[in-house]
């Protein structure tokens, strides 16, 4: 008898491979840098005034099973930020609250796809999309984003894509974008994005943004929200408090599905009919993020302190890796990633797997390879960490590097040579 189902050979997650290995170095007290997992509270302290909420609601009793789409207080606090932000008109039924956008994307993709049907993803993507989909029986695809370019759609290839896709088996249901983006930290334009929905609008597809970092921009981009350029056609935005409040652990996120067309109708009933199944995410989290969005004024002070030091660390680590003749690299304005790109025909290393292992259990520096990004060229860098930290931490990279060009060996097998040829005759 088979034990497991067949579909739980998808489950994996890349961005942590790697960490019971991590934490066995440290064990054995090794210095790592960790710089794999984006949780911006370990470099910026969760806000006293969300810890203070989370706190009067604990002593409020507010600890019993909350409404199964999301309290009142909260929801409204939502709508209050997108009308405010992007002059979204929202109802309490547009609003559905999650357990983080991880939630979000476990309800999107047992709700749209049967086995065969498909989603698209532009490449490189979040890590943990793919498993999602693949565990449903759902297909990829891929779309892409262009490094040349620095990092920008190439939506004249996914059109054409489209065009022959849909002509193939398997419905293409919905088209996931990230944006601000994880891994390359590129912020879309708002072009780009009116493109993106006239794409999705014209082939029937169920367009889903993920904007969890949508106020972590910097280097003179400015953020367009889906829920500006999407509105009349069936559109799902995914947002939460982990990164812009600083509150990953709380586990609060949101899903908006804003349409009053047909199909958001249909699809905001049965997003709350899957909210029923979980019975509620964590009460008196969900007061504290209402405050955390509510107070503006303290949230004003926390997210302009927070999108100046990211900057400042991001753009630190382009100047580091831009002096490793092996690396090549994009400069993001947005989120808090780096997707920099690998020269294997200057490296010695046989793939990126194991170039992170190589930087782990070597260098002391804890990566993600990008081939779990759909990039199996680039590695991902988290810039949240102090300068300093960084410094270090890039300083080993480009140590590894050139230690393990290909450059460095053919000198040092030269080196062995000429020892060889030159040692005197044996006695």
């Amino acid at each position: 008898m088979q034990l497991l189902s067949r579909r739980s050979r998808y489950v994996k997650n890349i961005i942590l491979e790697t960490e019971n290995r991590a934490h066995e170095l440290i064990s054995q007290g090794r210095k790592i840098v960790k710089l794999n997992r984006g949780d911006p509270p370990h470099y910026f302290p969760t806000p006293k005034y969300i810890i203070d909420a989370y706190i009067d609601a604990l002593k409020e009793g507010k600890t019993f099973y909350s409404k199964a789409a999301g309290e009142k207080e909260l929801k409204d606090a939502v709508i209050g930020r997108y009308d405010r932000m992007y002059g979204a008109q929202l109802n309490e039924e547009d609003v559905i609250i999650t357990a983080g956008v991880s939630e979000a994307l476990l309800f999107i993709n047992n709700m749209l796809l049967d086995p065969g049907d498909k989603a698209v993803l532009f490449r490189p993507y979040y890590a943990q999309y793919i498993p999602r989909i693949e565990v449903e029986g759902g297909r990829v695809v891929a779309g892409r984003y262009e490094m040349e370019s620095g990092w920008k759609l190439d939506l004249d290839g996914l059109e054409r894509k489209l065009k022959k896709t849909g002509r193939q088996k398997g419905r293409i249901k919905y088209m996931m974008i990230t944006n601000p983006h994880n891994p390359t930290g590129n912020v879309l334009r708002r072009k780009e994005l009116t493109r993106l929905a006239d794409i999705a609008n014209e082939h029937g597809i169920v367009l889903v943004s993920d904007e969890i970092y949508d106020e972590i921009v910097y280097n003179g981009a400015k953020f367009t929200s889906m829920a500006e350029v999407a509105r009349g056609m069936p559109h799902i935005i995914l947002n939460g408090v982990s990164k812009n409040y600083l509150s990953t652990g709380f586990r609060v996120g949101f899903m908006i599905v804003p349409g009053e067309d047909k199909a958001s109708v249909v699809l905001k009933k049965k997003l709350a009919d899957y909210a029923l199944l979980r019975l509620c995410i964590n009460t008196p989290a969900q007061f504290a993020a209402a405050e955390a969005m509510n107070n503006t004024k303290e949230h004003g002070k926390s997210i302009k302190y927070i999108v100046k030091e990211i900057s400042k660390r991001v753009n630190y680590s382009v100047m580091m890796l831009r002096e490793n003749e092996h690396i090549s690299v994009v400069a993001p304005n947005g989120s808090f990633y780096l997707l920099p790109k690998l020269d294997f025909s200057r490296l010695d290393f046989r793939s990126d797997k194991e170039f992170v292992e190589t930087a782990l259990n070597e260098y002391g520096v804890q990566l993600t390879r990008g081939s779990g990004f759909g990039e199996p060229s680039h590695f991902r860098i988290v810039a949240l960490p102090p300068v300093e930290t960084l410094d270090y931490a890039i300083r080993q990279i480009n140590r590894m590097c050139e230690e393990h060009s290909r450059g460095m060996k053919a000198m040092a097998t030269a080196k062995r040579k000429a020892i060889d040829e030159n040692a005197p005759a044996a006695i």
